[in-house]
């Protein structure tokens, strides 16, 4: 292939850095909002279970407490009600003076008998109320974490929805051209945006390439690439290729051109080199390998 004929114009220049850099922040933020989220759910549990062994614990207490204050009570209560017999046998046997104040008596410790049932049923409310009060001000609370909670995971699904449909739509503008050995390459992309989106995809692995001007190969992948020549003016570099010990010379590929070659890995699937940005004694692109083989 003569270096200076039958090339294609160099494609205009990449202005799609703002773009990936937003698709980047926003994969990150979902990132730190699936973290967050996390450590919030194990808040609310922890809370859920603190509060709950609280009210039981409330319960317990009062169970016991009432336990005890009607144990108190009953023998308060069987006691008036002892004196209060006593005091209505007495009335019918004596006097008609002593009748009338046994008859008084009698009709005294009836009174107190109904006011201290009516102060032990009291006490019982007021109890069993502050208990129902407290559990419900901490299941309004918890109910009120949830919320929120749910409100934010409701909140990331829309933003990772939206962040979806962006990649498949970046997907979608990805296009599939011929390589340098004639053979139709895969979905290629142009800048960091579409290497993003074609990574998702997962269709093949992708390893991104910054190589400089250095005295040895670099490796990526299970190859060697060793830049020979770049030309920013025209977006074409010339660089070395190692793979399987053979080495070729790839000399004059344009930007965004797949570079393609074969390894016993990679069976009749090329592997293929593109090349996004052609600096001075520096390239900056990626290195497209078939799925089954592994990157190392």
């Amino acid at each position: 292939m003569s270096p200076t004929s039958n090339y294609p114009p160099p494609p205009p220049a990449d202005h799609s850095g703002i773009k990936t850099a937003l698709i980047a922040g926003a994969l990150i933020a979902l990132v730190a909002a699936n973290v967050y989220l996390y450590v919030q759910l194990d808040h609310v549990r922890a809370d859920l279970a603190k509060t709950r062994d609280s009210v039981t614990a409330e319960f317990a207490s009062l169970r016991d407490a009432s336990s005890v204050n009607t144990a108190a009570q009953s023998r308060h209560l069987e006691t008036l009600t002892e004196e209060l017999k006593t005091a209505r046998e007495q009335a019918r046997t004596l006097s008609s003076q002593a009748k009338a104040e046994a008859e008084a008596r009698a009709e005294q410790l009836a009174k107190q008998l109904a006011s201290e049932q009516a102060r032990t049923q009291q006490q019982l409310t007021t109890e069993i109320s502050g208990v129902k009060q407290a559990a419900d001000t901490a299941s309004a609370s918890l109910n009120a974490k949830i919320g929120d909670v749910s409100t934010d995971v409701g909140g990331v699904k829309t933003q990772l929805t939206s962040t979806q449909a962006e990649l498949q739509s970046t997907i979608a503008q990805l296009k599939s051209v011929q390589g340098d050995l004639g053979v139709q390459s895969g979905l290629i992309a142009t800048n960091g945006n579409e290497l993003s989106a074609l990574k998702l995809k997962g269709e093949r692995n992708y390893i991104d390439v910054k190589l400089g001007r250095t005295k040895a190969p670099v490796r990526f992948a299970d190859v060697t690439l060793l830049l020979k020549k770049t030309d920013p003016k025209h977006n074409r570099y010339t660089v070395d290729v190692m793979a399987d010990d053979k080495l070729t010379e790839k000399k004059d590929k344009n930007m965004n051109e797949p570079v393609q070659f074969f390894t016993t890995k990679g069976g009749r699937t090329p592997y293929e080199l593109v090349i996004n940005q052609v600096g001075k004694d520096q390239i900056v692109g990626y290195l497209s390998t078939p799925k089954d083989t592994a990157a190392r």
